[in-house]
């Protein structure tokens, strides 16, 4: 912690002051911030014989106030292009939705890191992930969370499934998908399937920001973009 934090006092200085920095700022006070209660929290558990684990952490969302909200908006059609893009992983390296033509890809847009909802979705995703691998199928989460929130978050919950920033400009491509949520400041939770041409084959939006998708109805959405016949249309 102690070198990332000089890394982050270096860097800050080449950063041009506008919204960005700020964004930056905000969410390394709110990094901090939690460094500084699991020190505590660390310092107290010593005094009374208990060890604070990183399993604790993980578990934090279970006491995290919940999301809800319904759905604002309606997903692109079946059938269109689905636009490419270029985000960031957790390692800072670009990745693009061509990269992956020829095979089905499971685009997974989520509200935030470290919510209820999200980390209990992508834990299934990441509990089925021998699944999505036998039928070829790429998995990319995607999230207005910086790089830095999506490594500690993976590296927490054990996540192997790359997970993208699409923090500045932010919400570029969840606007693109027509899942950006303008009020809230995230995405809708929402799911595309694309297949190996490109194309969408299955879109779905959950009714209310709380709900998880059926993991069954999207590894039969996955085997139909594979099969090149489009699944029946979801909200």
């Amino acid at each position: 912690m102690g070198e990332l934090e000089h890394e982050f006092a270096q860097l800050a200085s080449e950063i041009p002051e506008g919204a960005h920095k700020k964004a930056l700022s905000v969410l390394h006070g709110i990094v901090m911030e939690m460094w500084r209660s699991i020190e505590r929290d660390r310092a107290s558990a010593a005094g009374t014989g208990t060890t604070l684990t990183t399993r604790d952490i993980a578990d934090l969302w279970q006491d995290a106030p919940p999301m809800e909200g319904a759905a604002v908006n309606q997903p692109l059609p079946v059938g269109s292009q689905a636009p490419d893009f270029a985000l960031p992983d957790s390692s800072g390296d670009m990745v693009r939705l061509s990269d992956y033509r020829g095979r089905p890809v499971v685009l997974v847009f989520y509200p935030l890191d470290w919510s209820p909802g999200c980390s209990q979705q992508l834990d299934l995703y990441q509990q089925e992930i021998d699944e999505f691998e036998a039928r070829n199928a790429q998995v990319l989460g995607i999230s207005v969370d910086s790089v830095y929130s999506h490594g500690a978050w993976a590296a927490t919950r054990g996540l192997s499934i790359p997970l993208l920033s699409d923090f500045h400009p932010k919400g570029e491509v969840a606007l693109r998908y027509r899942v950006w949520r303008d009020g809230d400041g995230f995405s809708e939770r929402a799911i595309y399937v694309i297949d190996p041409q490109g194309r969408i084959s299955y879109r779905h939006i959950s009714p209310y920001l709380h709900h998880v998708p059926d993991i069954y109805e999207l590894l039969g959405a996955v085997d139909a973009a594979r099969a090149d016949r489009p699944e029946r249309l979801t909200a």
